[in-house]
Protein backbone atom coordinates (compact mmCIF):
# COMPACT_ATOMS: atom_id res chain seq x y z
CA UNK A 1 0.00 0.00 0.00
CA UNK A 2 1.41 3.35 -1.03
CA UNK A 3 1.24 6.21 1.47
CA UNK A 4 1.85 9.93 1.31
CA UNK A 5 5.60 10.51 0.87
CA UNK A 6 5.38 14.07 2.20
CA UNK A 7 5.97 12.95 5.76
CA UNK A 8 6.60 9.21 5.46
CA UNK A 9 9.49 7.52 7.25
CA UNK A 10 10.78 4.44 5.43
CA UNK A 11 12.98 1.88 7.18
CA UNK A 12 15.17 -0.31 5.02
CA UNK A 13 15.66 -3.34 7.26
CA UNK A 14 13.30 -4.88 9.77
CA UNK A 15 15.82 -6.12 12.32
CA UNK A 16 16.42 -5.48 16.01
CA UNK A 17 17.05 -1.74 15.97
CA UNK A 18 14.02 -1.13 13.72
CA UNK A 19 11.90 -3.14 16.18
CA UNK A 20 13.23 -1.10 19.11
CA UNK A 21 12.59 2.22 17.38
CA UNK A 22 9.09 1.22 16.29
CA UNK A 23 8.24 0.17 19.84
CA UNK A 24 9.45 3.53 21.16
CA UNK A 25 7.61 5.47 18.45
CA UNK A 26 4.36 3.69 19.24
CA UNK A 27 4.89 4.37 22.94
CA UNK A 28 5.28 8.06 22.04
CA UNK A 29 2.06 7.95 19.96
CA UNK A 30 4.00 8.92 16.85
CA UNK A 31 1.35 9.24 14.16
CA UNK A 32 3.24 9.89 10.93
CA UNK A 33 3.18 7.20 8.22
CA UNK A 34 5.87 4.50 8.57
CA UNK A 35 6.84 1.96 5.91
CA UNK A 36 9.27 -0.92 6.45
CA UNK A 37 11.09 -2.81 3.71
CA UNK A 38 12.80 -6.13 4.27
CA UNK A 39 13.46 -9.16 2.08
CA UNK A 40 12.19 -11.41 4.87
CA UNK A 41 8.41 -11.78 4.55
CA UNK A 42 8.10 -13.23 8.06
CA UNK A 43 9.70 -10.10 9.56
CA UNK A 44 7.35 -7.87 7.60
CA UNK A 45 4.27 -9.76 8.79
CA UNK A 46 5.49 -9.51 12.38
CA UNK A 47 6.17 -5.76 12.14
CA UNK A 48 2.80 -5.06 10.54
CA UNK A 49 0.99 -7.07 13.20
CA UNK A 50 3.02 -5.80 16.16
CA UNK A 51 3.36 -2.10 15.31
CA UNK A 52 0.61 -1.45 12.75
CA UNK A 53 3.05 -0.12 10.13
CA UNK A 54 2.87 -0.39 6.38
CA UNK A 55 5.24 -2.91 4.82
CA UNK A 56 6.73 -3.06 1.33
CA UNK A 57 8.66 -6.01 -0.08
CA UNK A 58 9.83 -4.10 -3.18
CA UNK A 59 12.89 -1.97 -2.48
CA UNK A 60 12.35 0.65 -5.17
CA UNK A 61 8.70 1.14 -4.26
CA UNK A 62 9.65 1.57 -0.61
CA UNK A 63 12.34 4.16 -1.34
CA UNK A 64 10.02 6.09 -3.66
CA UNK A 65 7.63 6.70 -0.75
CA UNK A 66 10.26 8.09 1.63
CA UNK A 67 10.51 11.58 2.97
CA UNK A 68 12.97 10.31 5.57
CA UNK A 69 14.83 7.18 4.49
CA UNK A 70 16.43 5.20 7.33
CA UNK A 71 19.02 2.57 6.41
CA UNK A 72 18.82 0.01 9.22
CA UNK A 73 20.79 -2.98 7.93
CA UNK A 74 24.08 -4.49 9.04
CA UNK A 75 27.21 -2.58 7.98
CA UNK A 76 28.33 -5.35 5.62
CA UNK A 77 25.01 -5.06 3.74
CA UNK A 78 24.90 -1.29 3.24
CA UNK A 79 26.92 -1.03 0.04
CA UNK A 80 24.95 -3.70 -1.80
CA UNK A 81 21.64 -2.26 -0.59
CA UNK A 82 22.44 1.26 -1.79
CA UNK A 83 23.62 -0.06 -5.16
CA UNK A 84 20.36 -1.98 -5.53
CA UNK A 85 18.23 1.12 -5.00
CA UNK A 86 19.12 2.50 -8.42
CA UNK A 87 17.17 5.56 -9.54
CA UNK A 88 13.74 5.61 -7.85
CA UNK A 89 10.89 7.65 -9.32
CA UNK A 90 10.91 9.83 -6.21
CA UNK A 91 13.95 10.59 -4.09
CA UNK A 92 13.96 10.85 -0.31
CA UNK A 93 14.37 14.34 1.10
CA UNK A 94 16.53 13.02 3.95
CA UNK A 95 18.63 9.87 4.30
CA UNK A 96 19.85 8.54 7.64
CA UNK A 97 22.18 5.59 8.17
CA UNK A 98 22.17 3.58 11.39
CA UNK A 99 25.10 1.41 10.25
CA UNK A 100 28.06 1.62 12.61
CA UNK A 101 31.40 2.51 11.04
CA UNK A 102 30.12 3.42 7.55
CA UNK A 103 31.33 6.95 6.84
CA UNK A 104 29.24 9.68 5.26
CA UNK A 105 31.62 9.85 2.30
CA UNK A 106 30.95 6.18 1.53
CA UNK A 107 27.20 6.60 1.85
CA UNK A 108 27.32 9.44 -0.66
CA UNK A 109 29.54 7.41 -3.00
CA UNK A 110 27.42 4.24 -2.91
CA UNK A 111 24.01 5.85 -3.39
CA UNK A 112 22.94 5.86 -7.03
CA UNK A 113 21.85 9.51 -6.94
CA UNK A 114 22.95 12.69 -5.11
CA UNK A 115 21.82 12.53 -1.50
CA UNK A 116 22.65 14.42 1.69
CA UNK A 117 23.08 12.08 4.61
CA UNK A 118 23.07 11.95 8.36
CA UNK A 119 24.35 9.15 10.57
CA UNK A 120 22.52 8.23 13.75
CA UNK A 121 23.38 5.76 16.49
CA UNK A 122 20.20 5.04 18.48
CA UNK A 123 20.17 2.74 21.48
CA UNK A 124 17.84 -0.28 21.70
CA UNK A 125 16.65 1.35 24.93
CA UNK A 126 14.64 3.55 22.53
CA UNK A 127 11.86 0.98 22.94
CA UNK A 128 11.23 2.38 26.45
CA UNK A 129 11.28 6.03 25.35
CA UNK A 130 14.50 6.60 27.31
CA UNK A 131 17.00 6.01 24.53
CA UNK A 132 19.98 8.11 23.54
CA UNK A 133 20.79 8.82 19.89
CA UNK A 134 24.05 10.31 18.67
CA UNK A 135 23.70 12.15 15.35
CA UNK A 136 26.23 13.54 12.90
CA UNK A 137 25.20 15.52 9.83
CA UNK A 138 26.53 15.73 6.30
CA UNK A 139 27.92 19.10 5.28
CA UNK A 140 25.28 21.09 3.48
CA UNK A 141 22.32 19.31 5.06
CA UNK A 142 19.77 22.12 5.52
CA UNK A 143 18.88 23.25 9.02
CA UNK A 144 15.25 22.21 8.45
CA UNK A 145 16.35 18.66 7.63
CA UNK A 146 18.58 18.56 10.71
CA UNK A 147 15.67 19.59 12.89
CA UNK A 148 13.44 16.93 11.34
CA UNK A 149 15.99 14.22 12.11
CA UNK A 150 16.49 15.43 15.67
CA UNK A 151 12.74 15.71 16.23
CA UNK A 152 12.24 12.17 14.95
CA UNK A 153 14.76 10.62 17.35
CA UNK A 154 13.57 12.83 20.22
CA UNK A 155 10.38 10.77 20.08
CA UNK A 156 12.31 7.86 21.62
CA UNK A 157 14.67 9.65 24.03
CA UNK A 158 17.35 12.33 23.96
CA UNK A 159 19.74 13.23 21.15
CA UNK A 160 23.34 14.34 21.05
CA UNK A 161 25.02 15.92 18.03
CA UNK A 162 28.71 15.02 17.76
CA UNK A 163 31.37 15.19 15.01
CA UNK A 164 31.65 12.14 12.77
CA UNK A 165 35.25 11.66 13.92
CA UNK A 166 33.94 10.96 17.45
CA UNK A 167 30.96 8.81 16.48
CA UNK A 168 32.69 5.43 16.65
CA UNK A 169 34.10 6.16 20.11
CA UNK A 170 30.63 7.16 21.26
CA UNK A 171 29.12 4.01 19.75
CA UNK A 172 31.42 1.61 21.58
CA UNK A 173 30.93 3.49 24.86
CA UNK A 174 27.19 4.13 25.13
CA UNK A 175 25.85 0.69 24.23
CA UNK A 176 23.27 -0.64 26.66
CA UNK A 177 25.12 -3.95 26.35
CA UNK A 178 27.60 -2.65 28.94
CA UNK A 179 24.86 -2.41 31.53
CA UNK A 180 23.37 -5.80 30.65
CA UNK A 181 26.82 -7.41 30.63
CA UNK A 182 27.72 -5.93 34.01
CA UNK A 183 24.32 -6.90 35.44
CA UNK A 184 24.71 -10.50 34.31
CA UNK A 185 28.28 -10.77 35.60
CA UNK A 186 27.52 -9.17 38.97
CA UNK A 187 24.40 -11.26 39.54
CA UNK A 188 26.21 -14.47 38.60
CA UNK A 189 29.01 -13.68 41.06
CA UNK A 190 26.41 -13.01 43.76
CA UNK A 191 24.78 -16.38 43.10
CA UNK A 192 28.12 -18.05 43.69
CA UNK A 193 28.10 -16.42 47.13
CA UNK A 194 24.78 -18.07 47.90
CA UNK A 195 22.06 -15.65 46.76
CA UNK A 196 19.18 -17.04 44.72
CA UNK A 197 18.95 -15.71 41.15
CA UNK A 198 16.05 -13.29 41.76
CA UNK A 199 17.70 -11.74 44.81
CA UNK A 200 21.08 -11.59 43.06
CA UNK A 201 19.56 -9.75 40.09
CA UNK A 202 17.70 -7.34 42.39
CA UNK A 203 20.88 -6.47 44.29
CA UNK A 204 22.97 -6.14 41.12
CA UNK A 205 20.32 -4.01 39.36
CA UNK A 206 20.17 -1.65 42.34
CA UNK A 207 23.96 -1.38 42.41
CA UNK A 208 24.13 -0.45 38.73
CA UNK A 209 20.91 1.32 37.74
CA UNK A 210 20.08 3.15 40.95
CA UNK A 211 23.67 4.20 41.49
CA UNK A 212 23.90 5.70 38.03
CA UNK A 213 20.50 7.35 38.41
CA UNK A 214 21.64 8.96 41.67
CA UNK A 215 24.65 10.43 39.85
CA UNK A 216 22.55 11.69 36.95
CA UNK A 217 19.98 13.37 39.17
CA UNK A 218 22.38 15.00 41.63
CA UNK A 219 25.00 17.72 41.38
CA UNK A 220 27.55 15.62 43.26
CA UNK A 221 30.68 14.65 41.36
CA UNK A 222 31.35 11.03 40.45
CA UNK A 223 34.50 11.01 42.56
CA UNK A 224 32.57 12.23 45.58
CA UNK A 225 29.91 9.56 45.13
CA UNK A 226 32.58 6.88 44.83
CA UNK A 227 34.15 8.07 48.07
CA UNK A 228 30.76 8.11 49.76
CA UNK A 229 29.88 4.58 48.63
CA UNK A 230 33.29 3.03 49.37
CA UNK A 231 34.36 3.96 52.88
CA UNK A 232 38.11 3.34 53.38
CA UNK A 233 38.58 -0.03 55.04
CA UNK A 234 34.99 -1.03 54.24
CA UNK A 235 33.48 -3.83 52.18
CA UNK A 236 32.79 -1.74 49.05
CA UNK A 237 36.32 -0.33 49.06
CA UNK A 238 37.82 -3.81 49.34
CA UNK A 239 35.58 -5.05 46.52
CA UNK A 240 36.51 -2.20 44.17
CA UNK A 241 40.21 -2.46 44.94
CA UNK A 242 40.25 -6.17 44.15
CA UNK A 243 38.35 -5.63 40.90
CA UNK A 244 40.88 -3.01 39.78
CA UNK A 245 43.77 -5.18 40.92
CA UNK A 246 42.38 -8.05 38.84
CA UNK A 247 42.31 -5.97 35.67
CA UNK A 248 38.80 -4.51 35.63
CA UNK A 249 39.83 -1.18 34.10
CA UNK A 250 42.16 -2.88 31.64
CA UNK A 251 39.35 -5.18 30.50
CA UNK A 252 37.10 -2.19 29.85
CA UNK A 253 39.85 -0.46 27.85
CA UNK A 254 40.48 -3.59 25.79
CA UNK A 255 36.78 -4.07 25.17
CA UNK A 256 36.27 -0.55 23.87
CA UNK A 257 39.35 -0.83 21.68
CA UNK A 258 37.98 -4.04 20.17
CA UNK A 259 34.80 -2.17 19.31
CA UNK A 260 36.80 0.62 17.66
CA UNK A 261 38.73 -1.96 15.64
CA UNK A 262 35.46 -3.45 14.43
CA UNK A 263 34.20 -0.02 13.39
CA UNK A 264 37.39 0.53 11.39
CA UNK A 265 36.84 -2.78 9.61
CA UNK A 266 33.27 -1.73 8.78
CA UNK A 267 34.61 1.50 7.27
CA UNK A 268 36.83 -0.45 4.85
CA UNK A 269 33.99 -2.54 3.43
Amino acid sequence: MKVNARDTVVFLGGGRITNALLAGLRLANYNQPIVVHDHNAHKLRHLKREYDVQVESDLQRAVAQAHILIVAVRPDSVRELLHRIGQPHARPAIAVSLAAGIALKNLRLWMGFPTRWARAMPSPVARTGRGLTAITFDRGLPATARREIQDFFLQVGTTLEIPESKLDAFTVTYSSSHGYHALAALAKAAQKLGLDRKTALTAAAHALADGVLAWRESDISLDALLNEAATPGGIAAATMAKMDQSGYKRSVNLGLQAGMDRAKKNAKR
